[in-house]
């Protein structure tokens, strides 16, 4: 395959342009383009009009006499690195591998094990996806909380319920991202996702994707057991020999006991008992800085015209941004998970406690855009070097939030932010967020110094994107649930110093986002499959 680079074609051209495009950049006949895949398609709206950028891999008869009769210098061989599957190694595998978590690390850890023939099993806290969609969606609507069901548990993970982004600054030269896309197409996803610069999937996509993946890992032979949750861990030896875990089912507890050689520890960021029982059992864990901030919304067509312009195609997708600024005390504030087109919701998982994240559709058309501003915190934040003291530290300010908005979202104007009081009126810009919302200080919320630096850093945006300040701009808190506040650590084998323990994906400390999540899976299969070979549960 050839490969093409900077392929520039105006927004709304036909396939039939790009194709007459291909074949004038490598001095083709229309019957020489055998065949071409888009690799990568981004946005150029730097200069006007607004243009696609494309990387496409070509195939032609005789590409080197191809590349050299073009003389191009955007024209190469195409590298194309497939994803290689492990060979199996060779220690005997007694009991099927435990999987805690079905979130993106989970799940996809789970089916690359599955398709070896190690028959995982599956523990989820929470429920399947559709009952869990019904539970979130009464917990908007009464601000009734199933603790154990809800946006941060449940199956396919605080992702299913957030803007669903697919792009992932991991360096991958293994093609595990292309496989984690390719799964989610053959699940159900839009084949777009291949090739957009910035792909996503919206929550109404997410929950029968994630289906489908269950059902893949069950037809290969996996369980996946929901409302599940570990409660204890037994050792022996310095190795993992079981684990005991709850079932809730209604009203009804049962408590039983898995016999496992290999737990694949992926309970995302928000399992604080379950980071709590690691810590009682003397599981190694380190204390882990993270971003704590509000989540800030701008009307989405305010965010359009700065980043395309008055006139821009309306083609063209809701527009993101992408905001850093350094404050006083040597912070630095940031943008975000940013949602264009989407929501705020409430992602409480703890009852008299309260947090937010964004959300949205596929279609991303919502009216507002949002984000999240944070500012990284650490060891002086919390008061304390404990292990936990990140976990409670995000508490802390939970309960705050809980309490600004008497139980709802608590929201305040910028204007009214910077100084401090309670806002009495929306301006032009109205919420858009799920759950109910009430009139609170934000502000309040936090500790003085992280306020201030949340001021600084907002307004200085305003150099970067003109009307970010504007005085009606809409602020929410508190977004607490950034990363996770411990990491597990783990050796070059993805194992923990306890035998038979492989710490992974957000929750343990190794991710930031569905797709290196997801990655991050994979590669733990591929740490388990190297080292045993398929035993029980076949």
């Amino acid at each position: 395959m050839i490969r093409i680079q900077q392929v520039k074609l105006a927004i709304g051209h036909t396939r039939e342009e790009l194709e007459q495009k291909l074949c004038q950049e490598l001095k083709l006949s229309r019957e020489g383009l055998l065949h071409y895949e888009i690799r990568k398609q981004s946005i150029d709206a730097r200069k006007k009009p607004i243009q696609y950028v494309y990387t496409v891999d070509v195939q032609v008869r005789e590409e080197a006499r191809a590349l050299r009769r073009a003389r191009n210098p955007k024209a190469s061989q195409a590298e194309i690195h497939p994803y290689q599957f492990p060979k199996p190694g060779c220690k005997p595998l007694n009991h099927p591998p435990v999987v805690v978590g079905s979130g993106p690390a989970g799940l996809f850890c789970g089916l690359m094990l599955a398709k070896a023939g190690y028959c995982p099993i599956i523990l989820e806290r929470g429920k399947p996806a559709r009952e869990r969609k019904k539970t979130v969606e009464h917990f908007w609507s009464t601000g009734e909380l199933d603790p154990g069901s809800n946006v941060q548990f449940g199956e396919g993970g605080a992702g299913t319920f957030s803007d669903g982004k697919l792009n992932t600054l991991v360096k991958d030269t293994g093609g595990r991202n292309r496989l984690v896309l390719e799964t989610f197409v053959k699940a159900g996803a839009p084949k777009e996702i291949l090739w957009q610069n910035k792909p996503h999937l919206g929550t109404d996509l997410l929950i029968g994707i994630v289906e489908n993946i269950r059902r893949q890992i069950e037809a290969l032979g996996g369980q996946i057991r929901f409302e599940s949750r570990m409660t204890d861990l037994s050792l022996r030896e310095g190795r993992v020999e079981r684990i005991e875990a709850v079932c809730s089912q209604g009203t009804k507890e049962e408590t039983y006991e898995l016999e496992t050689d290999v737990l694949i520890l992926a309970p995302g960021h928000s399992a604080r008992d379950t980071f709590r029982m690691l810590w009682e059992k003397g599981i190694p864990m380190e204390q882990k800085s993270f971003a704590v901030g509000v989540r800030m919304e701008h009307p989405q067509e305010m965010i359009n015209f700065s980043q395309y312009g008055t006139d821009y195609p309306k083609e063209l997708p809701a527009a993101s941004y992408k905001l850093a600024r350094k404050v006083s005390g040597s912070r630095g504030v940031y943008s975000f998970c940013m949602c264009p087109g989407g929501y705020v919701v409430n992602a409480s998982s703890e009852e008299g406690a309260l947090a937010v994240n964004g959300m949205s559709y596929q279609a991303r058309d919502g009216r507002n855009a949002n984000s999240a501003m944070v500012v990284t915190v650490g060891e002086k934040d919390f008061g304390s070097s404990h292990v936990l003291a990140g976990m409670e530290f995000q508490r802390k300010l939970e309960k705050a939030a809980f309490l600004a908005g008497e139980g709802r979202v608590p929201l305040q104007l910028l204007k009214d932010f910077c100084q401090g009081t309670v806002s009495k009126a929306l301006g032009d810009v109205e919420p858009s967020i799920k759950g109910a919302w009430a009139f609170g200080n934000v502000r309040g919320i936090f500790p003085k110094e992280l306020s201030r630096a949340l001021e600084e850093g907002i307004l200085g945006c305003e150099q970067i994107l003109p009307g970010f300040t504007r005085g009606d701009a809409l602020l929410s808190g508190v977004e607490s649930r950034t990363s996770s506040p411990i990491r597990i650590p783990r050796d070059s084998r993805m194992e923990s110093a306890i035998g038979g323990l492989y710490p992974c994906g957000e929750g343990a400390g190794y991710a930031g986002g569905i797709t290196s999540a997801a990655m991050d899976g994979i590669k733990t299969a591929e740490a388990v499959i190297g080292r045993y070979a398929p035993g029980k549960g076949r």
